[in-house]
């Protein structure tokens, strides 16, 4: 029997003619017209090859096997527990590996094991989740980068809360077509926390100082971000923020006086309970005690009525008529007319809240200079290409007089 001489010899074989004896009979195995005793033989041989003690044997046979559907379950299933040289071509191609065997090893095998893993062609979501879920760095961004990978939405987002801090992570997250708006904006959210860490970390900011700034940046982007955000996506993007804490009264109080009006809707609904289209209709009934009792069931600062009150009064004026930028920044106007009532009424209670205007004054303003500077540029580039591209009045050929006409 070749099996039984097989035997006989590898117990002196050098460790690379074991190998290659080893990947000869897994493939004799595989595709030859072996007895059914040739093929059990040859079967048992293979699992006692599983103890030999070169790695070179057990990787040669794990290269044979790799992408086989008949190859023996316990041979793949020990070889895939075996050091990383060995296990990973199973790992990342064996179709005898099934959802359950895949999620058991990412949960249980090193980092190399949970990257050969999370590349593996049409990984399915049970295994994309395991990844997101107990996976290090480098197994999620394979993920990430796996474009045949179903990764469910819950998954995206428990990256983003383990390591939404790493910019490769960010990076790869944010170059995805299918991420939620409400997901981006968590990535934002890490992106803001790690900017405040890293600054007051070289000291160059205190870190209160550090955190107020990177938050009122992530404040800005954020309602930038919703300004682009689906109608439909609407109500998930304000849940979201809601639940990490963002929905503040100044955020909301942000997105009234940027015009983003759905998101000022959708903001009173989920905090007051309010369905989205009565909270609405409170918004623009004609009377304001009816914005008054919503604002009241929101649970939002008495101290920042005042602002609210003048803001959608304002809306209700016409105020956001002539204002340019759509719904990504703040209106000047709006902003300024709601600062001058609150400053009218001199509450001592209202302190923060009329510092917060005069920042969005402020930040309305900028913007409103720097988008009309980059229009007189553009308008300039348009005139010097025109100009450029006019005929040169000295290279024009030149004009024959029918002398008959000056007659």
């Amino acid at each position: 029997m070749i099996v039984r001489q097989f035997l006989q010899w590898v117990r002196s074989a050098a460790p690379g003619d074991r190998a290659e004896a080893t990947s000869a009979l897994a493939r004799a195995y595989l595709y030859s017209d072996l007895s059914t005793d040739d093929r059990a033989a040859a079967e048992g041989a293979m699992i006692m090859l599983l103890d030999d003690p070169s790695p070179l044997v057990r990787q040669a046979l794990s290269d044979a096997l790799a992408s086989a559907e008949k190859a023996p379950r316990v041979i793949v299933h020990a070889l895939a527990g075996d050091q990383p040289d060995v296990a990973l071509p199973l790992l990342k191609y064996s179709p005898v590996l099934s959802e359950d065997d895949l999620v058991d090893l990412v949960a249980t095998g090193r980092s190399e094991a949970q990257v050969a893993i999370a590349a593996r062609a049409m990984l399915p979501g049970a295994v994309a989740a395991a990844v997101a879920e107990v996976g290090g760095e480098e197994a999620c961004l394979a993920l990430m980068e796996n474009s045949e990978a179903v990764i469910p939405l819950f998954s995206l987002d428990r990256i983003v809360e383990r390591f939404g801090h790493l910019a490769s992570i960010r990076e790869a997250l944010l170059a995805r077509n299918d991420l939620a708006m409400a997901t981006r904006q968590a990535v934002l959210a890490k992106l803001s926390q790690t900017l405040a860490e890293f600054v007051a970390g070289r000291h160059w900011m205190g870190s209160e100082h550090a955190e107020f700034a990177a938050r009122e940046a992530c404040e800005k982007a954020t309602i930038a971000l919703a300004a682009e955000t689906p109608y439909e996506e609407v109500g998930e993007f304000v849940a979201h923020l809601r639940s990490s804490g963002q929905l503040t009264a100044g955020v909301i109080l942000r997105a009234l006086l940027s015009g983003n009006i759905v998101v000022f809707e959708e903001a009173l609904a989920e905090l007051s309970g309010v369905p989205a289209q009565r909270a609405s209709g409170y918004v623009h009934d004609k009377t304001i005690s009816a914005f008054r009792a919503l604002y009241d069931k929101a649970g939002l600062p008495e101290s920042a009525y005042p602002a609210f009150r003048a803001a959608i009064i304002a809306l209700r004026e016409g105020a956001l008529l002539s204002e340019p930028g759509g719904a990504t920044r703040l209106k000047r106007r709006m902003v300024e007319r709601v600062l001058e009532v609150c400053a009218a009424e001199r509450e001592p209670a209202m302190a923060s809240l009329l510092a917060l205007l005069r920042r969005f004054a402020v930040e309305a303003a900028r913007e409103e200079a720097r988008a009309f500077c980059e229009d007189l540029v553009a308008e300039d580039h348009v005139s010097v290409e025109t100009f450029e591209a006019a005929p040169d009045p000295h290279t024009l050929p030149p004009i024959v007089i029918d002398e008959r006409l000056v007659a």
